[in-house]
């Protein structure tokens, strides 16, 4: 689909500058019939030109949207006094697999929760023992985007396979990045996006920094959220660099042992 719009784009400059060059030519030799072929072929193409293939929102409305819900949550985990590491669940502890969950731990946790004790019916904001609050992650929508692109659910595949079509993701599908790499070593896992637009908003996140050093920036909660559901194990946001003039960012994840220390 890309190939032809790209095919149409070029047919329609192309056809632009002919009717362009007919115009000019019919104005200095006042014909009649060139200036109707010069208006018809400037006509289609200017639509061949602008053809698109999705509809496009102004960046500064999308940073409004997305800005105004963070700082709500932003303020609510201030009230709370939410000052730890979100955790991002696997799917076994979810009563619906394809959704995604973060539980904020309100003070440096021992043990992680039970998975039956998030998949209790009375269940809301808040878990005890260990206290802390649960909450749908920044990224669970982004995150289904990227398996809605890809057709699958990522509770069926494994880490390989987000190493391999996350790139295409955001570099062929949403054209998010010109470059993303994704490596991992002994439990961490590292992801450098380079050259991406997104930068400049996750910048102003981080402003809110009760939701950015908790949950990330909507990106990189969605991966955290996609690591989780691949791997199957509890990932936690150790770092995040975001260098705004490069248009780059690093991201540093950790899986969690379910019986370890955190």
């Amino acid at each position: 689909m890309r190939g032809k719009l790209n095919l149409a784009n070029l047919a329609g400059w192309i056809t632009l500058a002919i009717g362009c060059v007919s115009l000019i030519g019919a104005t200095i030799y006042n014909h009649q019939i060139l200036a109707f072929i010069g208006l018809g072929l400037t006509f289609w193409g200017i639509i061949l030109a602008y053809i698109r293939s999705e509809e496009y929102v102004k960046e500064s409305f999308m940073n409004a949207a997305c800005l105004s819900s963070l700082e709500a949550l932003n303020q609510l985990m201030d009230k709370l006094g939410c000052t730890e590491k979100a955790i991002y669940l696997p799917p076994k502890y979810m009563k619906e697999p394809e959704n995604s969950m973060a539980f904020i731990p309100k003070d440096k946790l021992s043990t992680l929760p039970k998975p039956e004790q998030m998949q209790r019916e009375d269940i809301d904001l808040s878990i005890e023992n260990p206290e802390g609050l649960l909450i749908t992650p920044p990224g669970n929508d982004l995150t289904k985007l990227f398996e809605k692109t890809l057709e699958t659910s990522f509770t069926r595949v494994d880490f390989q396979y987000l190493q391999l079509n996350l790139p295409k993701i955001f570099t062929e599908e949403l054209e998010i990045a010109q470059h993303i790499e994704i490596d991992s070593e002994n439990n961490k896992i590292h992801v450098k996006i380079e050259n991406s637009p997104y930068t400049h908003l996750a910048k102003e996140i981080a402003r809110l920094s009760k939701v950015y050093e908790s949950l990330g920036c909507p990106l990189s909660s969605a991966i955290a959220c996609a690591i989780a559901k691949a791997t199957g194990k509890p990932v936690k946001i150790e770092k995040q660099e975001i260098k705004e003039a490069a248009k780059t960012m690093v991201i540093e994840y950790s899986l969690l042992e379910e019986d370890a220390k955190n």
